[in-house]
């Protein structure tokens, strides 16, 4: 099947796959004649291997270890629960600075709910942002 074919039956577009081929994810054959691209039934396992993956937070880079291990006759599970065990952490701190951007963000809409629009004049350029305090620069000595 060509590029687009896999495309339409992987559910993902055509640039998706050219994608996945160009970082080594997939390995097409060539058609003698033409020099297009032909897919198998088993580079839409790939594919579908690869969406599954994607969604699990896994980068292209990532798959790409994960698939050369499995390539070479290697398990790749031990890596799979590494990668995932490193990563959750991550994901855990970075919902919780997420939480926080949120709150402020709440905050500031509260704040500014009442407070008059304003034009730049040389001294204050959004009020809005202005007004919201700055928690993070250092406080003036007296």
């Amino acid at each position: 099947m060509k590029v687009s074919e896999l495309a339409r039956r992987g559910g993902v577009t055509a640039e998706t796959v050219r994608h996945y081929t160009r970082e080594g994810l997939l390995s097409p054959a060539r058609h003698p004649d033409n020099g297009y691209q032909l897919f198998t039934s088993a580079d839409l396992e790939r594919l579908h291997f690869i969406q599954r993956a994607r969604k699990l937070g896994f980068s292209v880079g990532e798959i790409r270890d994960i698939l050369l291990h499995a390539d070479h006759g290697d398990s790749p599970c031990p890596l799979v629960r590494d990668l995932l065990a490193t990563r959750l952490p991550q994901i855990r701190a970075r919902i919780e600075e997420l939480e926080a951007l949120a709150q402020r963000m709440e905050q500031a809409l509260e704040s500014w709910q009442h407070m008059p629009d304003g034009t730049p004049d040389g001294h204050s350029l959004c009020r809005l942002i202005e007004s919201f305090p700055d928690d993070a620069s250092p406080k003036e000595v007296s």
